[in-house]
């Protein structure tokens, strides 16, 4: 692969006797991954059905190597059931740092196309809340699908600058990622077009752009609370560079050393940037000649401060339902308290996340589950809400092997016949699923099923 003379000397620079096998990985191929949908399964049912080969990324608990190129994986019925997801595995590195645990308020604030934010909410556990922003409008819509896909109940999806969501969540989240945008340096070896955008804009305008974000995050962070960095480069003035910035800036961050999780890991270099500050080698370097992933810096942080979540004087726009609907969301399973947190938009409905501020005035693609849809005081039941399900406890659902030809017939939103005849549905619903995990909705009449598969996932 032919590099930028500039770039190979200032690699050269850093690196030293490690340059010529750092060289050699340009003529191999990259590495591809999947990661596990914590909500759905664990890595003990994945071996059970696994339908192809893996191997164990050592540094992420739920992540797996896979053939790349492969469409072994991403045309699989797993992947249309939220199973997993397909993504770099360094690239997987950030979200599995960050300690989310249920009930946190957290923030993916440069998110699309969704691999971090997947990552975060399965954490989360369906306890706390998920803002998921992206500035691109275009990109941030492949965050409503990604995380409907997942089953999540509790993000919020925002297309902002994050200059605009300071106004409501200053001192807010107890946990935010910036996976910053970049000059992209680490994705060379994977996207070779990377290099054109390298030699157009160079470092120094996303270094800029990463302190602007930085400047508006920070402040939205609560005392006690943790920042997670990352970026796909090797550019100092972007990695260590940022890091510095914000110690000079906010004196109440503090790096937390997360250079054991793994053997592979390099420490951050304040040599770099001609930098004093010793703690930056807390921070973690990846590189391709050293680990099975692509290039990545990451850097986690603590603001330090006493550990208190502000009041917001949260309220619902609580929305009259009818029978029907009520009726629907009971069966499956929704308490009282979660049907005050409805509400109704348009003809929409969405169950918002609990201790979600009033956001009006931000550009919201979705907050919270979107539910379904009010027609003629007739309820339809949504995609994302089909997903959402534990069919633990379910009556109305039809369930069928994974190599069933009815399968890719539902996915391909063709009308398909059950064994037997339905007898248990939710008001004329059922809902489809692939050995127990759901795929969405379809209208039951005696052994035919038809298909109520949102057809902008249909499988093609």
């Amino acid at each position: 692969m032919r590099l930028p003379a500039s770039f190979e000397l200032r690699m050269k620079e850093m690196l030293k006797d490690e340059y010529e096998a750092f060289l050699l990985g340009y003529d191999k191929e990259h590495f591809s991954g999947l990661r596990l949908n914590r909500l759905k399964i664990t890595p003990d049912k994945w071996a059970k059905i696994n339908p192809g080969e893996t191997k164990p990324i050592p540094w992420i608990d739920n992540g797996f190597y896979i053939k790349t190129n492969s469409g072994e994986y991403t045309h699989h019925p797993y992947y249309y059931a939220g199973l997993y997801y397909i993504q770099e595995p360094s690239a997987m590195t950030p979200a599995n740092i960050l300690g989310v645990t249920p009930g946190d308020r957290v923030l993916d604030v440069c998110a699309a196309p969704g691999g971090k934010s997947t990552e975060l909410a399965s954490k989360l556990e369906g306890k706390g809340v998920l803002v998921s922003n992206d500035i691109s409008n275009t990109r941030a819509k492949a965050l409503v699908k990604n995380l409907g896909v997942f089953g999540v109940t509790n993000s919020t999806i925002i297309s902002e600058d994050p200059h605009n969501l300071v106004k409501v969540f200053e001192g807010y989240f107890d946990k935010i990622l910036v996976d910053a945008p970049c000059s992209g340096e680490g994705m060379f070896r994977k996207d070779p077009a990377i290099m054109k955008n390298w030699e157009q804009y160079g470092t120094g305008y996303y270094a800029d752009l990463q302190k602007k974000i930085l400047t508006d995050v920070c402040k939205m962070l609560r005392p006690g609370g943790d920042l997670l960095y990352s970026t796909c480069t090797f550019s100092p003035e972007e990695d260590e560079g940022a890091i510095e910035f914000i110690l000079d800036t906010y004196p109440e961050f503090e790096v937390i050393d997360i250079t054991e999780k793994y053997e592979g890991f390099a420490k951050g270099e304040p040599s770099y940037i001609n930098s004093d500050k010793e703690e930056i080698k807390g921070t973690v370097r990846i590189w391709p000649h050293r680990c099975e992933g692509e290039g990545h810096y990451v850097a986690l942080l603590h603001k330090k401060g006493v550990d208190f979540k502000k009041s917001y004087g949260i309220t619902y726009k609580k929305a009259k339902l009818t029978e029907e609907e009520e009726r629907f969301l009971k069966k499956l399973g929704y308490t009282k308290d979660e049907l005050e947190r409805v509400e109704i938009h348009g003809e929409k409905l969405y169950l918002i996340p609990e201790g979600m501020p009033d956001i009006t005035g931000l550009r919201i693609l979705r907050n919270g589950l979107y539910l379904g849809d009010r027609k003629k005081n007739r309820f339809e039941p949504s995609q994302p809400l089909a997903m959402s399900l534990n069919t633990e406890n379910m009556k109305a659902i039809v369930s069928f092997k994974a190599d069933d030809e009815r399968v890719i017939k539902y996915l391909k939103c063709e009308t398909i016949d059950a064994d037997t005849e339905i007898k248990d549905t939710i008001d004329g619903y059922v809902l489809v699923c692939i050995e127990g995990y759901p795929l969405g909705w379809g209208k039951a009449s005696g052994k035919t099923i038809k298909n109520k598969y949102f057809p902008g996932w249909r499988m093609m």
